[in-house]
C-alpha cells in the first residue's frame, strides 16, 4: 500500500450513536453534514465499521479474493478516493470498538508498527488529527439512541451513507431499563475514548453537542480551526427537526428510575 502520508490530512470524528437530535437531507449526523457542507473537511462517513464494509466494497467494486474477502489496503486507498475534499483533507468517523478493528486491521497492512496505534494511523491516512464529540447530557443521548436503535431509523435523507435511514415500521417504546443501559454504556465509552486519548498523548478537539446546537456555525469553524484546513468557503447550514417525541422520553425518565441512575 502506497504510503500517501505526505499529502493526506485525516480528521478523524470520534463519537457515539445519536449524539444529536437534528436530521437533514445531505448527511446521517448533524456535525459531519454541517463540515461536509464547508467542503473543506472531506465527506465524512464511517467507513471503518465492520458490518459496513463488504457494502462498501460492493458500492466501489472493489476485486473480491477468492474467498470473497477483499485486500484491506486496497479498500482504505478506495476509501481516501472517496472520502477526500478537493483540497486533500479526508473524514472519517469512527465509533469505540471500530478503533481497534481499524488498528488491527491496518497492522497487518503494516506489520512493523504493529502495536502503535497513531504510526499505524498516521501512515495509512497522512496527518491525522482527532474531533472527540460527546454530549452532556447522557439521557438525552440514551433516549435518541433508543429510539434509533428501535426504529432503525438512524437518520432521515443522506448523502451517500450504506444504511440507516430505512425504518422496520414500529413505532418507538418507552424502556426504561434499555436507557439505563445505554447511559452506562456511553459513559463507559466516554471513559474509553479518554483514556485511549491519555495513553497515546493526544488531545483532540472536543466538541458538545450542546455548543452546536446554540451555534452550530461558530461550531463548525472551531472544529475546521483544529486541523488547520481552511474553514470559511461557506457556511455550513443543517435544517432542525422536532425533537418533542424525544423530550417527552427525557421527562419520563427523569422523573422515574432512570432519572434516579443519573
Amino acid at each position: 500500500m502506497r504510503d500517501l502520508s505526505d499529502r493526506v490530512d485525516f480528521v478523524s470524528y470520534l463519537r457515539h450513536p445519536r449524539n444529536g437530535q437534528f436530521r437533514t437531507a445531505q448527511n446521517c449526523s448533524e456535525l459531519l453534514g454541517l463540515l461536509e457542507s464547508t467542503a473543506v473537511a472531506g465527506h465524512p462517513q464511517a467507513y471503518f465499521r465492520s458490518p459496513d464494509e463488504p457494502l462498501w466494497v460492493d458500492r466501489w467494486q472493489i476485486r473480491r479474493t477468492a474467498e470473497g474477502g477483499f485486500n484491506y489496503a486496497d479498500y482504505v486507498r478506495t476509501a481516501l478516493a472517496s472520502g477526500r475534499a478537493d483540497n486533500g483533507v479526508f473524514g472519517a468517523k469512527l465509533m469505540w470498538g471500530t478503533l481497534d478493528e481499524v488498528v488491527d486491521k491496518l497492522a497487518r497492512v503494516y506489520p512493523d508498527l504493529a502495536g502503535n496505534d497513531i504510526a499505524l494511523l498516521n501512515k495509512a491516512f497522512g496527518r491525522t488529527r482527532f474531533v472527540f464529540v460527546r454530549r452532556d447530557d447522557v439521557l438525552a443521548q440514551a433516549v435518541s439512541w433508543l429510539r434509533a436503535e428501535q426504529t432503525a431509523t438512524w437518520f432521515i435523507g443522506g448523502n451517500g451513507e450504506i444504511g440507516g435511514d430505512a425504518g422496520n415500521g414500529q413505532a418507538p417504546r418507552f424502556d426504561a431499563d434499555g436507557i439505563t443501559h445505554l447511559i452506562e454504556t456511553i459513559k463507559e465509552h466516554n471513559a474509553a475514548w479518554e483514556s485511549w486519548f491519555a495513553s497515546w498523548g493526544i488531545e483532540p478537539h472536543v466538541v458538545r453537542y450542546e455548543e452546536l446546537d446554540t451555534d452550530m456555525v461558530a461550531t463548525t469553524h472551531r472544529v475546521l480551526d483544529f486541523p488547520g484546513s481552511p474553514c470559511r468557503r461557506g457556511a455550513p447550514s443543517w435544517p432542525a427537526i422536532s425533537a418533542r417525541p424525544t423530550n417527552s422520553w427525557r421527562r419520563r425518565s427523569r422523573s422515574g428510575a432512570v432519572g434516579r441512575s443519573l
